[in-house]
């Protein structure tokens, strides 16, 4: 006789959340539990549906094997991807050629409101590129590398970073719409804040799966508010406040919508691939109208 129930055995807790998203996408009720004896998370489906969840989970998997940049942080039940330092990378090399061009790198690409105004759109990125000083460099580089990779790591490396780009970006519009004529922006902290924002809201799609109590979401929403207030808000005359909040802002409002995708497709290869290469693509053409427009 088929069993009523059955049970996947899986690596971790965050394994066992992330494979009963997928389940759920695809119709197939799941409830995760653990077994206290083996330390083993378990996933648990109806007996009539546990050849059809194994073979969502082979493909899943199958569809989903990288290069293993994400690994799972020790006692946090949290994945860390690596790839995070590529875009920081990119912040520091911008910086040099910044330094070396004495200026006129920062002329090009700053966010000048009556620049912008008057129809130089691509500064509202170009900017999250360049910073003031080294000082206002490290501090993006150490905590955006630790925020952007967390980030990475729960919502797939294309994804959390092209989601935190376009927070950064939403946060440089504010910035243009609020201060007016004359504002000048620069600096990824609107990205990393954004970051920060997607980060809060992933737990959203376990809470709307049953799989964690609301008060999950609430909490990391103000562990997030918290961190806004300890990095993202100072009494610093540089400091935008307008480009921050809403960098956070607008990464918890994609963090809400993303809660509503199925995860076969939001942590899919194609997904993945597609976002990353948006995100390059928009860095490397928004840079070209830049050099192109301006005179170095």
């Amino acid at each position: 006789m088929e069993p009523t129930v059955a049970s996947i055995p899986t690596r971790s807790e965050r394994q066992a959340l992330d494979w009963s998203l997928v389940l759920a996408s695809q119709g197939i009720e799941a409830s995760i539990d653990r077994d206290p004896e083996a330390e083993i998370w378990h996933i648990f489906v109806r007996g009539a549906d546990y050849a059809r969840a194994l073979r969502t989970l082979r493909q899943y998997v199958k569809e989903n094997k990288g290069w293993g940049w994400a690994k799972e942080l020790p006692f946090t039940g949290m994945l860390f991807d690596w790839r995070s330092a590529f875009p920081m990378a990119l912040l520091l090399l911008t910086y040099a050629l910044q330094e070396l061009a004495g200026g006129r790198l920062r002329l090009a690409g700053i966010m000048d409101s009556a620049a912008v105004h008057a129809g130089q759109w691509w500064r509202l990125l170009t900017a999250i590129t360049l910073h003031t000083d080294l000082t206002h460099l490290a501090g993006n580089v150490v905590l955006g590398f630790l925020l952007l990779g967390l980030t990475m790591g729960a919502y797939g490396a294309g994804v959390g970073l092209l989601g935190s780009l376009l927070a950064g970006v939403l946060g440089n519009v504010a910035g243009y719409l609020a201060y007016g004529t004359p504002h000048q922006g620069l600096g990824a902290s609107g990205m990393v804040l954004g970051a920060l924002g997607l980060l809060s809201m992933h737990s959203v799609s376990w809470v709307r799966a049953g799989h964690a109590p609301g008060s999950l979401a609430i909490r990391a929403v103000a562990s997030g508010s918290m961190l806004l207030l300890l990095f993202g808000v100072s009494p610093k005359e540089n400091v935008d406040l307008v480009a921050h909040l809403v960098g956070f802002g607008s990464g918890l409002a994609l963090g809400t919508a993303l809660a509503w995708v199925p995860a076969p497709v939001l942590s899919s290869r194609t997904t993945d691939r597609l976002c990353l290469g948006a995100a390059l693509a928009s860095t490397v053409l928004t840079w070209t109208l830049a050099l192109l427009t301006t005179r170095l």
